[in-house]
């Protein structure tokens, strides 16, 4: 499974939650898979999806779901430290972990080598770090909805992405929308 076939597969189960997804072909796909107010797509700040993710969490109590890359993680390693030391029990990070800088020509990262990003957030103190194939994500996601208790899951899945169009929405259309679903 690629990144793409992950977020189809999961799409049932985030649907109702408040979603912050990575820049480039994650929001993209995500955008063509499954466009929802629900969602937040990032446009362009590499590396900070799980701490925007985390943030949100700290500030409102329903569920919050960070979808980002095991590139954009390895960009800000200081997220898990700050989630580890920042528990906010609605928040789940999910790292697609497909071994590749996936937006920008599938270049290896280093998660794709000998990096773990399920041994690195360990490390930094996260309690409830769950690592799974692609095809395991879905229920790992569902498991850490229903246990309403902070969870990094760490999906191992093949590089490539799917050919999917920009989003045509502008990043004030994108925020409004996401706003009002938040409140509301």
């Amino acid at each position: 499974m690629k990144r793409a076939d992950v977020l189809r597969d999961i799409t049932p189960v985030i649907r109702d939650h408040l979603v912050v997804c990575n820049i480039g072909h994650p929001s993209q796909e995500l955008h063509q898979i499954d466009d929802q107010p629900t969602n937040f797509y990032m446009l362009g700040t590499m590396g900070l999806c799980s701490s925007i993710g985390l943030g949100l969490a700290l500030v409102q109590p329903k569920t919050v779901i960070a979808i980002d890359g095991d590139g954009s993680v390895l960009t800000n390693l200081g997220t898990l430290p700050t989630i580890a030391n920042n528990v906010a029990d609605n928040y789940i990070l999910l790292i697609i972990d497909n071994g590749a800088y996936g937006s920008t020509g599938d270049q290896p990262t280093y998660a794709g080598k000998k990096t773990s990003l399920a041994g690195m957030a360990r490390a930094a103190g996260c309690e409830n770090v769950i690592e799974c194939r692609a095809e395991e994500t879905r229920g790992a996601l569902e498991a850490a909805i229903a246990a309403r208790k902070m969870a990094v899951i760490v999906c191992k899945c093949a590089s490539g992405s799917d050919k999917v169009p920009v989003i045509a929405k502008d990043p004030v259309t994108i925020r409004d929308r996401f706003m009002a679903a938040v409140a509301g």
